[in-house]
């Protein structure tokens, strides 16, 4: 992956984020018509944002983004835009959400800048999660 800095009036800058957020009591719900309109949602909110997804990879009971986002978005910031949203209409369009749960995510996300380790490392993890040998089929 070559480096791509974008510019704003202050300066100049190239932030990575992996986020990881997980539903509710880790409840393997994200398989399906979910995951797929979920997948959708948070390019959509990344779009709206002018953030760029690098990579995304949706789990029956976790989810893993690989986000460049603008410098005056905080970790959090960016981690809730993408949960609010996405929690907002997937509860709206898929009533069995809100029947099992009384919220769709967790409070809790693990956030990383890209840094410690090379966007090309993470970018590889993050594609390899569905080959992983341990995952059994979700049916999905």
């Amino acid at each position: 992956m070559t480096r791509k800095v974008r510019r704003f009036s202050g300066g100049v800058y190239d932030l990575g984020l992996h986020v990881v957020w997980c539903p509710k009591y880790r409840r393997p719900v994200l398989a399906g018509r979910v995951a797929e309109r979920l997948d959708e949602l948070i390019r959509q909110k990344a779009d709206e944002r002018g953030w760029k997804i690098i990579a995304l990879e949706v789990m029956p009971d976790h989810v893993h983004l690989f986000v460049k986002h603008d410098a005056k978005s905080s970790a959090s910031y960016v981690a809730n835009q993408f949960k609010g949203f996405t929690s907002r209409v997937l509860r709206e369009e898929f009533p069995h959400l809100k029947s099992r749960m009384p919220t769709l995510w967790s409070s809790s996300y693990f956030a990383a800048s890209v840094g410690a380790v090379s966007a090309a490392t993470v970018e590889k993890y993050l594609n390899t999660q569905g080959e992983r040998p341990w995952k059994k089929g979700d049916g999905s």
